[in-house]
């Protein structure tokens, strides 16, 4: 009756009396406990500091569970960013911590991997968010059936090969163009099928994401998405959007019409507000209008408030800046929702009817 899992006696940590376990606290402390004196607090002593998880969290058998701001077997190891921020990294699209697939420390999800023997195991992802099991009919750790054979797994998504559809490719659909007609009836005058915004089934483009009116056209070619700036407004409140351009409003201009054409302050008041920190106008690679820096048409890539900014900076997908699924904000992909990735190259959102 005193005998652990492993059939050892009190866990070699008391004796056995009547049938109990009576757990060796010589010392009085009482940190030998449990049925079978399995629990043992003392492995959460600082050696430094002796303290019980070094003063910043508290001990449950043996194991010690920090304080916000604090990391480590004992809690030793304090954070260099604010709680908040930590929490704010480690929160998945889906608005959970490390997507209740991992554990968050100081900013960056440990995920619980399943499969060691991959390259990252079977959930990934900066937040956890990619979990590979969800592509696999029966799951087995030691099989590669993802998506049925018929498709590749995304993120733990299946995107299916044409003639193939269903979560995990596993209902064939009938269809009589071969994969090079349907692709090439989903790619028109555009670079990708669907523009890259979209799924080709049978040469038919069904756009991203779905249900979403701003992403249209016969091959997904029109993203209204392109006409509003990162809070959400379109064309600067100054005009209307077609197909992803902006037509402006007489007395505005610009590519979301957000200048006005007349100017009620001097030229040297609009240019004062266009120097940048090193003193230099529009940091030489655009004019001022109006205290405002338009950058050059000819450098297409050149962006920012003071045209400071590469827009090649921000990865690319597919030969695409943002996979075309974000903007390209200094450097980095602000992805439009339902997208993730350093590219907003992985889809995220509902799945299609």
């Amino acid at each position: 009756m005193c005998k652990n899992s492993q059939d050892v006696i009190c866990s070699n940590a008391g004796t056995c009396h009547c049938g109990r376990c009576k757990c060796d606290n010589s010392d009085g402390n009482g940190l030998v406990y449990g049925k079978f004196c399995e629990c043992d607090d003392r492995e959460c002593i600082d050696d430094e500091t002796e303290e019980i998880c070094g003063g910043h969290g508290k001990c449950y058998c043996g194991n010690c569970y920090c304080e916000a701001g604090w990391h480590g077997d004992k809690c030793e190891f304090q954070c260099d960013i604010t709680p908040w921020e930590s929490k704010r990294r480690c929160t998945s699209p889906d608005g959970k911590i490390c997507s209740n697939r991992g554990t968050c420390v100081c900013g960056e999800c440990s995920c619980h991997d399943v499969d060691p023997t991959g390259d990252w195991g079977d959930i990934h992802g900066d937040t956890c968010e990619c979990d590979e099991r969800d592509c696999r009919a029966v799951y087995d750790r030691y099989s590669d059936d993802f998506c049925s054979g018929h498709g590749q797994c995304n993120c733990g998504r299946c995107d299916c090969k044409v003639g193939w559809y269903g979560k995990k490719c596993e209902h064939p659909r009938s269809c009589m163009l071969s994969t090079e007609e349907s692709l090439k009836k989903c790619q028109g005058s555009s670079d990708l099928p669907c523009s890259g915004r979209g799924k080709c089934e049978c040469g038919k483009c069904t756009c991203y994401p779905p249900g979403d009116r701003r992403v249209y056209g016969k091959t997904c070619e029109c993203d209204d998405r392109h006409c509003e700036d990162l809070e959400g407004i379109i064309c600067g409140g100054h005009g209307t959007c077609s197909c992803g351009r902006c037509i402006c409003e007489k007395g505005w201009f610009g590519k979301l019409c957000q200048h006005p054409r007349k100017c009620n302050m001097t030229e040297e008041q609009s240019k004062s507000l266009c120097e940048s920190a090193d003193g230099i106008l529009c940091s030489g690679k655009g004019s001022c209008h109006c205290g405002r820096c338009i950058c050059s048409a000819e450098e297409w890539y050149i962006s920012g408030e003071f045209c400071d900014c590469d827009d090649r900076d921000c990865d690319k997908h597919d030969g695409l800046i943002c996979t075309g699924n974000g903007i390209c904000s200094c450097g980095n992909c602000e992805c439009w929702d339902g997208w993730n990735g350093n590219a907003c190259e992985i889809w995220l959102g509902t799945e299609y009817s």
